[in-house]
């Protein structure tokens, strides 16, 4: 499902406050089956698929780097030049939401642009 290809979807996930009562909400609803994934002082998740070693979503607190999202389903683009895309984004209206940070060999920011619609871009480093 996934993509790593520039312009592809990499990864999907949801920031709340209220994560613990949404991963169970998703596995009962969808079917996911959940695995914990440290974040130090707590727990956001990764949701397979039943029987799936492949990461479908995730699920995330609203909290740390986090903080700041709105309650949303967040998909992440992958750009190849994250300064220059931010820029661009800048220069065209949007916003920066979260500035960039590392995550797992990659660079990673979320935007806004001229609507108001909310995303992540991601490159690698």
């Amino acid at each position: 499902m996934y993509s790593e290809e520039i312009g592809g979807i990499c990864w999907i996930d949801l920031t709340t406050g209220i994560a613990d009562e949404l991963r169970d909400f998703y596995c009962s609803v969808v079917g996911f089956e959940v695995e914990a994934c440290s974040m130090g002082d707590y727990d956001d998740y990764v949701m397979k698929s039943p029987g799936d070693v492949d990461a479908a979503v995730g699920v995330c607190h609203a909290s740390g780097s986090n903080a700041n999202l709105p309650p949303q389903w967040l998909i992440y683009f992958n750009v190849k030049d994250l300064p220059a895309a931010m820029k661009e984004c800048e220069d065209r209206g949007g916003k920066i939401v979260c500035p960039p940070r590392d995550m797992d060999g990659s660079s990673m920011c979320v935007i806004q642009d001229p609507s108001g619609a909310v995303c992540a871009l991601i490159a690698k480093v």
